[in-house]
């Protein structure tokens, strides 16, 4: 039987005819893509997924430092299992850090721009540190004046700083519900209309979260309370990631059981328009990882118990 609806109205991207075709992409064909040098990977296993994350940030780090040069990489808060990984990877392999970069893609921040402090429970700056950069031994660690946030006193200069140090060798990340990339939300893509070039070049700023961020984030980091989560917060741009030499994402969907909020939005990303109003949807344009954890490539359907 045929029940035909409009999508909400909070919605930005409302092609019903485009959601349906992606929504219809079966797991088996979901690596296919026309782009070549977009790569569409699936790997089954959680263990397996974030093994191989922290692998990609630890070989990156140990080849740029073989070849003598800085290596300056954008990173995400979350999935956050890679982190402690890479961090007893460098240990043991006795790495030393002190060329990294690392410049965080977003950060939480109040309703007037004041973005949280390092020592808040849910801030990024504390995320990073503690799952991460803290683990690495000392003798290994970067240098702390090279672990950069997009706080509200750096965020006009933020774009910049990336580009004086060359540019990032590679942006990590992953899919947001709405189909953001960092905070860079779905609504944002108002602004731009059909100028995908335009919206390419857009750098960071200060964004109202879109409500399917808070709540997607209320569900994985604040036990389901979207009464805690920030209302806005300080993001890279969609430049960032076009300038960026590598994107490597990672879509591992927070899975309980067998629900994941990610299934569809991971195929409208990489399957779906190239449009503004699905930021994650410029990554299929170019060159660059998109590995999905095996639950999130799993079919859609829909399951009434």
């Amino acid at each position: 039987m045929s029940f035909e609806y409009d999508l909400a109205k909070f919605i930005p991207f409302r092609d019903r005819e485009a959601c349906a075709r992606v929504r219809a992409i079966r797991k088996e064909d979901i690596t296919k893509h026309p782009n070549s040098d977009f790569k569409v990977r699936v790997i089954k296993d959680p263990h397996d997924f974030y093994t191989a994350f922290a692998i990609d940030i630890v070989r990156r780090i140990k080849e740029a430092l073989e070849a003598g040069r800085r290596f300056i990489a954008i990173f995400p808060v979350g999935p956050m299992p890679q982190y402690p990984i890479a961090a007893q990877m460098i240990n043991e392999l006795r790495i030393p850090c002190k060329h990294v970069h690392s410049f965080n893609m977003d950060e939480y921040a109040d309703q007037d721009g004041n973005t949280a402090p390092p020592d808040w429970p849910g801030s990024f700056q504390k995320a990073m540190m503690d799952n991460f950069f803290l683990l690495v031994d000392e003798e290994f660690r970067p240098p702390v004046e090279q672990i950069h946030f997009p706080t509200m006193e750096v965020l006009a200069d933020y774009g910049r700083m990336i580009e004086d140090l060359g540019g990032a060798d590679v942006v990590y990340g992953g899919i947001g519900w709405c189909g953001h990339i960092a905070f860079w939300e779905a609504h944002l893509g108002y602004e731009f209309g059909d100028d995908l070039e335009a919206f390419k070049q857009a750098g960071p700023r200060l964004v109202e979260l879109h409500p399917m961020t808070i709540m997607q984030n209320a569900l994985h980091s604040f036990c389901g309370d979207w009464s805690w989560v920030p209302p806005k917060a300080n993001t890279i741009g969609p430049a960032q990631i076009v300038n960026a030499k590598d994107r490597s994402f990672w879509l591992d969907g927070h899975i309980l059981g067998n629900i994941t909020w990610q299934r569809f939005i991971a195929r409208l990303c990489a399957h779906g328009p190239v449009t503004p109003l699905v930021p994650g949807s410029i990554l299929q344009t170019l060159p660059g990882t998109y590995t999905i954890l095996g639950g999130v490539a799993d079919n859609l359907e829909i399951v009434m118990r």
